[in-house]
């Protein structure tokens, strides 16, 4: 950052320590200090460059802000770290790239595109559930499925109590006894597509997410990363800055 003004819970969420909603709950919390001094002002603007901020005695400083997308081999969990001793990402992303978030998951059997960042603004925007953002599956599931199946998943299905899942999916083909399907989430309910499939009576042999909004898997391989260009990650922010303008319109 340049020597400039700026309010404090961006110059928070710049750091990559958390998101701005939660810098202003730190600082409510008087967990927030400008030049050793305990700051409760939720509009304060600081000097990127010269005041000091510290979190709990932590000295907080702006990183680069760093986005990438990853294609998610299957046989790994997609948390820092597993108290059942599983395999996760981080496991075997290089060392570059092992600060970074998901933004959402993926479970251990599924594989393809994740995003990437140590944005927290970009995290809590992306993947709040107002929000809405569009993901992409293939899906291959056992059985043949029919239109009165792809009709109950758009219209709703309760796959927990009081939790209904909703999916708008196509048949691309059938595979023997088995049906590839398109599916595309608006949701992000813990295994949501398996969940469905399963007490449609057709479970999911395989599970990969093509994309999430306007990023893609596009010339990835699996357990491979490619940085996201400028313009797209202009292009993502762009896109979820007119899905929460259309979602405060329909409020």
């Amino acid at each position: 950052m340049k020597n400039q003004k700026v309010r404090l819970n961006k110059f928070i969420a710049s750091s990559g320590y958390c998101s701005r909603r939660k810098a202003d709950e730190l600082i409510e919390q008087g967990k927030v200090c400008v030049n050793n001094a305990v700051v409760l002002d939720l509009g304060l603007l600081i000097n990127a460059k010269d005041d000091k901020v510290t979190i709990d005695g932590k000295i907080i400083k702006p990183e680069t802000l760093v986005y990438i997308r990853y294609y998610k081999p299957a046989g790994y969990i997609t948390t820092m770290s597993d108290e059942k001793g599983r395999k996760t990402i981080y496991d075997i992303l290089p060392e570059e790239v092992k600060n970074l978030k998901p933004v959402g998951r993926l479970d251990k059997d599924s594989t393809g595109l994740l995003i990437l960042t140590n944005d927290g603004d970009f995290i809590n925007s992306l993947a709040h559930p107002s929000v809405k953002v569009s993901k992409v599956y293939r899906v291959c599931a056992q059985g043949k499925l029919n239109l009165n199946d792809l009709s109950l998943m758009e219209k709703g299905i309760e796959i927990e109590k009081n939790q209904i899942a909703y999916a708008f999916a196509r048949i691309i083909e059938f595979e023997g006894k088995n049906t590839v399907l398109e599916m595309t989430l608006y949701q992000g309910l813990n295994r949501q597509i398996r969940k469905m499939l399963e007490i449609l009576g057709h479970p999911v042999i395989s599970l990969k997410r093509l994309s999430m909004g306007p990023i893609d898997l596009q010339g990835l391989k699996k357990g491979q990363f490619k940085y996201l260009k400028p313009k797209q990650i202009q292009d993502i922010k762009n896109y979820i800055k007119k899905l929460i303008n259309e979602n405060k319109k329909n409020l």
